[in-house]
């Protein structure tokens, strides 16, 4: 492995540690304003692994290229469906109005 390898592989490490650092000390209000800026995130991603997937690189990056294109996509996909989850949670149901007309006893007795 040469120095550049290296150093790219602990800015990766680095750069792990302190997204997940970071990641779980959000609130639980953040979520879905978090989920939007990972799916973004994610959509660069996509566009970058598409870029390398295309390319005429060598073919264990262009594997690599996919692999990435495959968890990008999936990681967008899933993002979308947790929120669309949770923004049902905190949807109202309206409830139909009560019949004025019914002229039964709400005791259980006979009218």
């Amino acid at each position: 492995m040469t120095s550049e390898m290296w150093s790219t592989l602990f800015v990766f490490v680095l750069a792990s540690f302190i997204g997940l650092g970071v990641i779980r000390r959000v609130s639980r209000l953040l979520h879905t304003p978090l989920m939007s800026l990972t799916n973004a995130i994610s959509a660069i991603a996509v566009v970058g692994a598409i870029i390398v997937t295309g390319s005429d690189a060598p073919v264990w990056i262009r594997v690599l290229g996919a692999v990435a294109l495959f968890a990008s996509t999936t990681n967008i996909v899933s993002g979308f469906l947790i929120t669309d989850r949770m923004l049902k949670m905190f949807k109202t149901v309206e409830k139909p109005p009560a019949n004025r007309d019914d002229k039964r006893d709400v005791t259980g007795g006979q009218a």
